[in-house]
């Protein structure tokens, strides 16, 4: 329903309507491209830029945590050797991919979404999107709603209640609001944390620094990969590179998926063969402490290095690791619960993210608000109860867009076959199942995912309302099932009526 205060002529109307412009967006842009040109779209982006994560990061050496070869969309894979990419070279992707599929005249920049709401008589969702600089407000129409916001809170990561930070003289950062102009050269710097983002800021800094010490209150499990693909390189010289990097992705989609499964079923071994291959790596001086988690491989996501370089860089004089517990902050560093003390010019706080579902939008149904909390997830693409809207998702086990193709895949098909048969909404209807205590994210023990389990969509006792985080299984889901399944819900549309269309 258009606000009383709108004029019709301001409402902009589209087919489909995406939120987001990150790795999601973007590529559920390309589908509607590719699999329904005739449906006309937009892309509404909070920032001024293409990129989502990729464009908001910008702490020294950040780079991807998947192998680029699963992560590049299967529509336009991945044509470098490199293993894992920084993060403007993945920008530059999503940049380059846009382009190849002209997305760029469809994204309006700089408007943050607001509210949603769907009218069942009109059969359409109205959205309410301001301007982040002016405070303007523009009112869209879209018969289909795509949320690709991603999982996190853009405006700040998350930042424990220190004890004691005020008295902290020195400069305190976290990596989610990288300032551009921090000089850490011949600096004492600690980052706490021992997740993806600090073991990729300690060997990114340790040389021009005058000591880097990562504090951690407890280990992570970290992989070492090759940081180039030594088969695809040489394989490359008799083969096309079509050939060489799609074999790439399916061999490294296997890999994924064998240790996943290896570490849930056999946990003690794979422990013990992780550790064995730090061991290997750190060399006698550094203490297996402090890579010696207190749970199984898996139970929270698995960490990534490039050829071994935090372990490199721990063996030299540059980098210490530290695992104790902050007592308090001084006026010169940490004082950890050992009694240690830390004196750091640079504190940077890798604590993790504040998950946000669905952009933190307020979403409304007919007149009722929703929570994403007592809704069940179909397929872990669709939204029990919600007709003609879709959230892309990826995977918390495996590259993020392995789930957000096939999830978008899924969605082309749900809008061509709509309008093949004449309907003009779709609904999944939880008939028999019930929801379970747990969310949607709870196959993994992180803390930032129990901060905000309450806030996230439950699973259900059975499929499809039960996230699989199994791609082989997804795809077949998703790409190969019928549409209607008994499951969803439709209904036809009503006499045809004209209304404007914005390309």
């Amino acid at each position: 329903m258009v606000a009383a205060n709108t004029k019709q002529d301001d409402v902009q109307t589209v087919d489909v309507l995406i939120v987001g412009a990150g790795i999601s967006g973007i590529g559920m842009a390309c589908h509607l491209r590719e699999s329904c040109p005739d449906q006309t779209f937009a892309i509404l982006e909070r920032r001024q830029a293409i990129g989502g994560t990729w464009d908001l990061f910008r702490y020294p050496g950040i780079r991807s945590d998947s192998d680029m070869f699963s992560f590049g969309y299967q529509f336009r894979p991945w044509q470098e050797p490199k293993t894992l990419s920084d993060g403007g070279s993945i920008r530059e992707y999503l940049v380059d991919t846009a382009a190849e599929y002209d997305l760029e005249s469809h994204i309006r920049f700089g408007l943050i979404t607001t509210r949603v709401e769907w009218s069942s008589d009109e059969a359409l969702w109205t959205v309410t999107a301001e301007a982040e600089d002016t405070g303007e407000a523009q009112i869209w129409q879209a018969r289909y709603l795509v949320l690709a916001t991603g999982y996190y809170r853009y405006d700040a990561g998350f930042t424990p209640d220190f004890p004691g930070l005020a008295d902290y003289k020195g400069t305190f950062v976290h990596p989610q609001q990288w300032p551009e102009d921090l000089d850490y050269s011949n600096k004492k710097v600690v980052v706490i944390g021992s997740g993806a983002t600090a073991i990729t800021l300690v060997p990114a800094m340790a040389d021009d620094t005058a000591h880097i010490t990562m504090l951690q209150r407890s280990p992570t499990y970290i992989l070492s990969l090759p940081a180039v693909d030594m088969i695809s390189k040489q394989l490359q010289r008799v083969l096309p590179k079509k050939w060489v990097f799609g074999m790439a992705r399916q061999r490294n989609i296997s890999l994924q998926r064998w240790i996943y499964a290896a570490c849930k079923k056999y946990p003690r071994v794979m422990r013990r063969i992780l550790l064995a291959s730090v061991r290997a790596q750190v060399g006698r001086d550094v203490d297996m402490r402090h890579f010696s988690p207190d749970y199984n491989p898996w139970d929270q996501r698995m960490c990534v290095v490039p050829n071994g370089d935090l372990f490199k860089t721990l063996r030299s004089d540059k980098a210490t690791i530290v695992t104790d517990e902050i007592a308090r902050f001084n006026e010169h560093g940490i004082r950890l619960k050992s009694g240690e003390q830390l004196d750091a010019d640079i504190v940077i706080s890798a604590t993790g993210l504040n998950m946000e579902m669905l952009g933190d939008i307020e979403i409304v149904k007919d007149g009722e608000v929703q929570s994403a909390n007592t809704h069940m997830t179909y397929k872990g693409v669709l939204v029990e109860g919600l007709p003609n809207v879709a959230a892309i998702f990826g995977y918390t086990n495996a590259s993020w867009t392995l789930k957000a193709d096939i999830a978008a895949t899924y969605i082309c098909r749900l809008l061509r076959h709509m309008a093949e048969a004449g309907y003009r909404s779709a609904t999944p209807v939880a008939r028999d199942a019930v929801a379970e205590d747990s969310s949607v994210m709870d196959s993994l023990d992180s803390n930032y995912v129990k901060r905000a389990s309450g806030k996230l969509p439950r699973q259900g006792d059975r499929l499809p309302w039960r996230v699989l985080n199994h791609y082989r299984r997804d795809r077949d889901m998703l790409v190969d099932e019928p549409i209607e399944d008994g499951v969803l819900e439709f209904a036809k549309a009503p006499t045809v009526r004209r209304r404007r269309r914005a390309a």
